[in-house]
């Protein structure tokens, strides 16, 4: 019997410890080369952690504020919350673009976690669901279901079609998508669109939907891309109507309750309701000015997950402004 803190002793934990978690061993393998029940092995493992031989620290994923993260994740109620930790927010192109870059790779890695083959996953036009889509290295086989059209701007690197069946092509699984402006023209083009077979048949496998993951704007310049597309009308208009942002083209007021306007009218896109009947909604979005809108999303129920920066964390962490 080898007494307690002997150096003997000391000995066995490491050699036991090594062998397990270096050499990937099994504990019948370590048992039989020892000549010690596999038993014995586990014994002596964790007695090699109570004893401080073996040491075990989990590295957060790098770029990641975890203890932000739980914080967030707790105070909004939320399924899934992952900060990304930035010095500051700035909103020159080229910090813009690395932060939605890192964005995107986080949201990778949470999709990679959730999704499973029992899934059906929608995404709409975003850059920053593009970029996600980008960084994606597998996904579980599973149909990809296409949520809004398109919009036209100079420096997209894909449309929805594209994300659609990148995502598609990752999983093995079945892409549904169509091409159509995310914005019509009036609402009898808007109706138009909307019969059109392939749009039709996509918007039909919406119910499917299990899991989306989708950008959010606040309805203000700069922070929407729909917003500053649209003519300064509808702008106005929207924002007269009690709108604070938009998810995918669903608009939200301050309640999270959905906006009903001509402009809505002319979207090609799931509706608010909708996004709220999908069981597991991911919002991917930077800068404190959307702390507004994202809040009252996820105080509605229409966004379950979030993968945010850390200005905005701490600006959602921190009481809601007075009116």
């Amino acid at each position: 019997m080898i007494p307690p803190d002997s150096p003997d002793d000391r000995m066995l934990l490491a050699t036991v410890a090594r062998r397990y978690y270096l050499e990937d061993r099994s504990k019948v393998q370590i048992g039989d080369e020892l000549g010690i029940s596999r038993f014995k092995v586990a014994r002596l493992l964790i007695e090699a952690r109570e004893r401080g031989v073996v040491r075990i620290d989990i590295a957060p994923e790098a770029g990641v504020d975890a203890a932000l993260s739980a914080q967030l994740r707790q105070r909004l109620g939320l399924r899934r919350a992952v900060v990304v930790d930035v010095p500051a927010f700035s909103d020159d192109d080229q910090a813009v673009a690395h932060l939605r870059a890192e964005i995107g790779r986080t949201a990778a890695a949470l999709l990679g976690e959730i999704l499973t083959e029992d899934d059906v996953l929608g995404l709409p036009w975003s850059r920053t669901v593009s970029a996600m889509v980008t960084a994606l290295k597998a996904l579980p086989k599973v149909p990809v279901v296409q949520l809004s059209g398109a919009l036209t701007v100079t420096d997209a690197t894909a449309t929805p079609v594209d994300v659609v069946r990148e995502a598609a092509r990752l999983s093995g699984g079945e892409a549904h998508h169509f091409y159509a402006p995310l914005v019509a023209t009036d609402v009898e083009s808007a109706q138009m669109l909307r019969r059109q077979p392939s749009v039709a048949e996509t918007f039909a496998h919406l119910p499917e939907v299990t899991v989306a993951v989708v950008g959010i704007g606040a309805w203000r310049p700069g922070e929407s891309t729909l917003y500053d597309l649209v003519a300064p009308a509808d702008a106005r208009a929207q924002a007269k109507a009690g709108a604070v942002g938009e998810i995918s083209g669903a608009f939200i007021d301050a309640d999270g309750k959905p906006i009903v306007s001509e402009l809505t009218g002319r979207l090609i896109s799931v509706t608010a309701e909708q996004l709220e009947a999908i069981p597991h909604v991911v919002g991917l979005v930077t800068g404190e000015a959307r702390a507004v809108v994202v809040r009252a999303a996820v105080g509605a129920g229409i966004i379950n997950s979030l993968v945010a920066d850390s200005g905005l964390a701490r600006a959602l962490l921190a009481e809601p402004p007075t009116t």
